[in-house]
């Protein structure tokens, strides 16, 4: 008997398992119903659906191995349970992430010491806060005429609602206090708001948080054409004649290689691992790992004045809310940052010098600003060096320009306007986060309208170079964001899955095509 666990020819291979590769996954199973699709994740499955978020692990002892075994080569090494930690300075990942070895930063540059990532079934859908604001203004892409039914579409797959903190208690208090301070000249649709949250309520006020199997679906779950592999590291896609044929993966449970033909290959790592893998297949055009940005973050934190705790309503099962609502200041062109304003209780940190904290009074304030684009900016492989994985070891190469510099000074000015608007801070002076902090990475693999250099994949994040070949995650979007990107690169997802869905359907629909054949270059 064999030991290869894989198939040896599907329609279409899928490196990634987060909410873009499921988006792909989900399109193409609605859409293109009887293609084959696999799809390869390094890192093992840790919740139950595979890509839940390891917030909806109940028990807290599952949910920290569940993060734990998300962290690759980090598993193990003390993670930051604080902001304190971030503050003193410690470079430390979150739960559920780890941390560049080394390579990321350069003399005379700031690079990004807590650039993190996540290696299991969902990636960082199973650990991040779910919020999923659209983009206005400049972070829009202007060459896609769709982009609003595509966010509309990224919505239905993420389950996005602005309504499971409805009845948060003071969440109306403090989007009226920020409103007050905030929505003088904007237009209706960038004044002070709920976030829209991946996010919904049981019918016992327990909180579902939406992660990868959100995504997918049922209807990928039920599609017998769909196989989801994991502890499979890609190593290489597989390029024949200027088109994708498969790709090499290695099955990390023996050690051994294996090669999987397939007519399509989406790379939805991340933005830091797209790109790698790509520069490993000897895939590298000029833009591949430039115009990197992250979101330079700003926090503060302040106590709601004027409320008591005898107006809050208890929480279904009688403990304190995780979170008692989140509110958004959305980014505009004239304040180039983005605001995600949520209140805390039960924070497992003293956030303030005494015991009178009513739940839901305490507020913390982050101002996510919009990155100055730098083609320098970026993440660059040294094929004499190998990662944890054995893949081209990462170089980060990144600055915060002058301009970003005076955003962040504006930045800072105002949070504590706005912290002073809600209440009472606690803090004498906002907090600079250190860059990568936000895990907001953007640009790598950066969609253009035209293959000038300049750009990696086409408006479909089909990749110029190579037929076939497809790149998702937030390493696609283009424009300098400030607002949260999954929901937009998860829209950009589904127009490429819908891309291959075409094409797809018109083989399958050739009586007796064999849809495993490899296409002819385009």
């Amino acid at each position: 008997m064999s030991s290869n666990r894989y198939p040896t020819a599907v329609d279409v291979a899928i490196v990634g398992s987060g909410p873009t590769a499921a988006a792909y996954a989900r399109i193409l199973s609605e859409e293109a119903p009887g293609a084959t699709i696999a799809m390869f994740e390094v890192g093992p499955t840790v919740s139950n659906p595979p890509g839940a978020h390891v917030k909806n692990i109940e028990d807290p002892e599952r949910r920290s191995l569940a993060q734990r075994a998300s962290e690759g080569p980090g598993a193990g090494a003390e993670t930051v349970v604080s902001p304190g930690a971030v503050k003193s300075g410690a470079r430390r990942a979150r739960p559920g992430t780890y941390l560049l070895e080394d390579g990321f930063a350069f003399p005379g540059e700031d690079g990004l010491p807590v650039a993190a990532m996540s290696s299991n079934v969902g990636g960082m859908a199973a650990h991040w806060t779910a919020a999923c604001p659209r983009p206005g203004g400049e972070e829009r892409i202007a060459f896609l005429p769709d982009l609003e039914q595509l966010l509309d579409d990224a919505g239905r797959l993420l389950g996005v609602t602005s309504r499971a903190f409805d009845d948060a208690p003071f969440a109306d208090v403090v989007r009226e206090r920020l409103a007050a301070a905030v929505d003088s000249g904007r237009d209706p649709a960038y004044r002070v708001q709920a976030m829209p949250l991946a996010v919904h309520r049981r019918q016992d006020g327990g909180l579902v948080w939406s992660g990868s199997d959100v995504v997918m679906g049922d209807v990928t779950r039920d599609n017998s054409q769909f196989e989801l592999f994991d502890e499979s590291l890609v190593t290489r896609v597989l390029v024949e004649d200027g088109t994708a044929t498969g790709l090499e993966v290695q099955d990390r449970r023996t050690g051994t290689t294996h090669q999987v033909t397939a007519r399509y290959v989406v790379v939805g790592a991340d933005a830091l691992r797209t790109p790698q893998l790509l520069w490993a297949s000897g895939i590298r055009p000029d833009a591949l790992g430039r115009y990197l940005n992250d979101q330079p973050q700003v926090v503060f934190a302040s106590r709601l004045r004027d409320v008591t705790a005898a107006n809050i309503p208890p929480a279904a099962d009688g403990a304190l809310r995780e979170q008692s609502g989140v509110s958004w200041v959305p980014f505009t062109d004239e304040t180039p940052f983005h605001g995600q304003i949520m209140q805390l209780d039960a924070s497992p940190i003293p956030l303030a010098e005494d015991d009178r904290i009513v739940p839901g009074s305490i507020v913390g304030l982050g101002l996510f600003c919009a990155k100055d684009l730098q083609r320098e900016d970026r993440v660059a492989f040294d094929d004499d060096a190998r990662d944890y994985y054995g893949m081209p070891a990462m170089r980060i190469h990144y600055r915060l320009t002058e301009r970003d510099h005076e955003v962040l000074e504006r930045a800072k000015d105002e949070i504590v306007r706005l912290g002073n608007a809600v209440g009472e801070p606690l803090d004498a002076r906002p907090f600079v986060l250190p860059p990568g902090a936000s895990l907001h990475y953007q640009g790598t693999t950066r969609m253009g309208l035209t293959d000038d250099g300049e750009s990696v994949c086409s408006p479909d994040s089909e990749v110029w170079q190579v037929s076939g070949l497809f790149v998702a995650g937030n390493g696609v979007i283009p424009t300098a964001t400030a607002c949260n990107p999954t929901l937009t690169s998860v829209a950009l997802a589904v127009r490429g899955a819908r891309k291959i869905s075409e094409e797809l359907g018109t083989a399958l629909a050739v009586p007796g095509s064999v849809t495993t054949q490899i296409r002819s270059p385009r």
